[in-house]
């Protein structure tokens, strides 16, 4: 990948597979019932952006983004020392590609707090920023929830985002008081914004020529993991969904041909 540039950004995401029910029997899930029929792939993606647009706004450089990702857990035990799965997976991608070297590393995502547990458990000197295309998706649908699928939940919702690319979140907790005693979710959204306001300082972070929403993750997902393994009446295995998102992770990658060679000097050994 060459030299390391002067900011790297590391993006983590999510996105459920559907698997064999036997993949999943005995957890818990979010059909009617509680059972699951997905199991939750997570992806890492390393990223650099010192392109301009026409606006100077930047840009993701071409042919700089990987990809890694499985299906594993993201979680570990409070008296473990030891990461968890897709922690150890995040720390060999982001030591691959040198992301602690670059004067500035920012970490993206969106409000899992899955997500956030493992920036401040890998990269405490990381930027957090809160993916601003995610943060006003909270906001249309907490419009539709006060307002119902109406002109005016529309117009509400953009006056909220123009607040929040503005920074004046104290504004949008402002519009969300009124409703915060019969809509739950405007005060689950309120509680949201409390929650990350430190990564939501848009204009702080275009001031500093960083990059706030690239739509890198949600194309991510869908296609390293969403436009093969998730096609109608497919129900994978793990370990077989695994293998296919891990070639596509080396192809997507540039890495292909380095994924077989490896491949090829185990087996020989």
């Amino acid at each position: 990948m060459g030299d390391v540039a002067p900011t790297m950004y590391l993006g983590m995401d999510g996105t459920g597979v559907p698997v064999r029910k036997s993949e999943v029997a005995g957890r818990a899930g979010k059909q009617p019932d509680g059972s699951a029929r997905t199991r939750d792939a997570k992806l890492v993606t390393l990223w650099t952006a010192e392109s301009r647009d026409e606006e100077n706004k930047p840009m993701r450089d071409p042919g700089s983004i990987t990809y890694s990702a499985a299906i594993e857990s993201a979680a570990a035990s409070d008296t473990s020392s030891d990461r968890s799965d897709f922690a150890e997976r995040v720390l060999r991608e982001a030591t691959r590609r040198g992301f602690t070297e670059a004067p500035r590393c920012v970490v993206l995502g969106d409000g899992a707090a899955w997500i956030w547990n493992t920036a401040r458990e890998l990269f405490p000197q990381a930027i957090q920023i809160l993916d601003r295309f995610h943060a006003k998706e909270v906001l249309h649908r907490t419009a539709q929830s006060i307002l119902g699928a109406t002109s005016e939940a529309k117009q509400w919702a953009a006056a909220r985002c123009d607040e929040l690319d503005d920074g004046k979140l104290h504004a949008i907790v402002h519009a969300l008081q009124p409703h915060a005693a019969s809509v739950a979710e405007a005060t689950k959204c309120a509680m949201y914004i409390f929650r990350h306001r430190a990564r939501m300082r848009y204009p702080k972070f275009h001031a500093q020529g960083l990059c706030t929403s690239t739509g890198v993750l949600e194309a991510g997902c869908k296609v390293v993991i969403g436009t093969r393994l998730k096609r109608s009446g497919m129900h994978w295995t793990v370990k077989g969904a695994d293998a296919i998102v891990a070639l596509r992770c080396s192809k997507l990658s540039g890495r292909y041909e380095e994924f077989w060679e490896r491949r090829s000097n185990r087996a020989a050994a």
